[in-house]
């Protein structure tokens, strides 16, 4: 019964693998420009790698409410954890941002024959997630926010990217395969990880409001979003999460 949160972690883990099988699927047709209207084809199915990134997040978050439940913790159960992360939340996220990238390259003359250099930089994704994983697992200090971005919301807000740019508008799927809107993207998630900016978690102690009030204004906030942002209600989350948790690191500490 005890092993029941590390089923749980491999499925995470099987998630995040399929995600990059999806990604790693190529095509014949990249992208098609129609008048001045930009027209995206996904053949990578990196859409599906996304919905695959977003379920290993739902699993991600049960396995821990499963393991407190049976009371099952353990430390191989911690080291597993980290592992599928930086397979779901570092690689699989990583490889979209590369085929992005290569899509980007792809739009402008002569794009096809684009050093693969260009497109290295999507690794710093796994490499922060890696080194974010691995300093919270020696970290022995016990805080009530987070040290650095977690890796579940790197992962799930580079998730989005397909799916803003599928049914965005035009101007945003323009944006979104712009090389250096996407080098600035990975610039700051990756940096976000490393770092050590105090980021407030979603644990309530208890639900006093002035106690709580970063933390009510994000869930107060997600609720327009959503109904008018849709899928880019993810990325303007995570900016309004990285602001509130900077307009209120005071109460964070």
């Amino acid at each position: 019964m005890k092993q029941i949160p590390n089923l749980f972690t491999l499925l995470n883990l099987c998630l995040g693998c399929i995600a990059i099988l999806f990604t790693l699927q190529t095509g014949e047709t990249l992208l098609n420009i129609d008048g001045f209207e930009w027209k995206i084809y996904f053949p990578e199915k990196i859409t599906w790698a996304a919905l695959c990134i977003a379920g290993a997040a739902v699993v991600d978050f049960l396995d821990g409410f499963v393991a407190r439940l049976m009371k099952a913790d353990s430390e191989m159960g911690k080291q597993l954890d980290s592992l599928s992360d930086v397979v779901s939340f570092g690689v699989a996220p990583g490889m979209i941002l590369f085929q992005l990238l290569r899509l980007a390259f792809a739009s402008q003359p002569s794009g096809l024959e684009t050093s693969l250099m260009w497109m290295s930089p999507a690794m710093l994704i796994p490499l922060a997630a890696a080194w974010r994983l691995a300093r919270f697992n020696i970290d022995t200090s016990h805080r009530e926010h987070f040290s650095g971005l977690p890796v579940p919301a790197a992962g799930l807000v580079i998730a989005s990217l397909p799916l803003i740019a599928l049914y965005g508008s035009s101007g945003t799927q323009a944006m979104l395969i712009n090389t250096w809107v996407l080098y600035g993207f990975i610039l700051v998630v990756a940096g976000l990880m490393v770092s050590r900016i105090p980021l407030m978690s979603f644990k309530f102690k208890h639900f006093g409001f002035a106690e709580n009030l970063p933390r009510y204004l994000l869930i107060m906030a997600s609720i327009p979003m959503i109904l008018l942002l849709q899928w880019l209600s993810v990325p303007a989350l995570f900016i309004t999460y990285i602001l509130l948790s900077l307009l209120f690191k005071n109460r964070l500490k």
